[in-house]
């Protein structure tokens, strides 16, 4: 499978067989889907909480006598069965949502999504990333340019530059750009790239990726 290289000026300067093993493999929505359910469990954190009867306010007497009344025969008033009283089993802010999934499943579940990008022409390469001039005209100018010779890209809203480590002037050129995440090698997920509508590789991070 082959995608388009560009330079910085968004001339198209040649062409890329990309290696089969990242961008050719089974393509699996479930295990998609079972990677980013994990990576979205490990990120939550525990905020519900509900005070138990020890912890609310209010009297300890005993509400009424033990025998005599008619009455069930019951304690203080902040038993879970009264208005007022704690929660029975309520959630106490310890949740522990982890989840876990094998390296050998979140990298099969990368390359699968990796593939499908590849099979719906949504990937292209930019030379010379480093020598950017780190400036928000020069990262608009550039995905202009892309948008101008890619009609896919064109109508694509979220854009995902990937490239094998950061890059200082890479970053300063599209941090102000909302549609444009920055990723690199690093750090990539299948959760942050599934949000993509098109990724943008540099020549580096291809290599790098082996």
């Amino acid at each position: 499978m082959k995608t388009q290289i560009y330079n910085l000026k968004a001339e198209k300067v040649g062409e890329m067989t990309l290696p089969k093993e990242f961008f050719d493999t089974e393509f699996s929505d479930t295990l998609i889907a079972q990677t980013i359910r994990v990576a979205l469990a490990n990120r939550r954190s525990s905020f519900a909480k509900t005070k138990t009867r020890s912890e609310v306010a209010g009297t300890r007497k005993k509400v009424w006598a033990q025998k005599g009344t008619g009455n069930a025969r019951h304690g203080n008033r902040t038993a879970p069965i009264f208005k007022g009283g704690g929660v029975a089993l309520g959630p106490d802010g310890q949740q522990n949502y982890t989840l876990k999934i094998s390296k050998a499943m979140k990298k099969k579940a990368l390359f699968a999504l990796f593939t499908k990008f590849a099979q719906d022409k949504k990937i292209l390469i930019v030379d010379d990333f480093a020598q950017m001039e780190p400036k928000t005209k020069s990262g608009v100018k550039l995905i202009t340019g892309l948008k101008a010779n890619d009609e896919v890209l064109s109508k694509s809203r979220k854009i995902g530059i990937i490239t094998d480590k950061t890059i200082v002037p890479v970053k300063r050129s599209f941090s102000n750009l909302k549609d444009v995440t920055l990723l690199s090698l690093a750090s990539l997920n299948v959760y942050d790239i599934s949000k993509q509508n098109y990724l943008i590789f540099s020549n580096e991070a291809i290599a790098q990726l082996k």
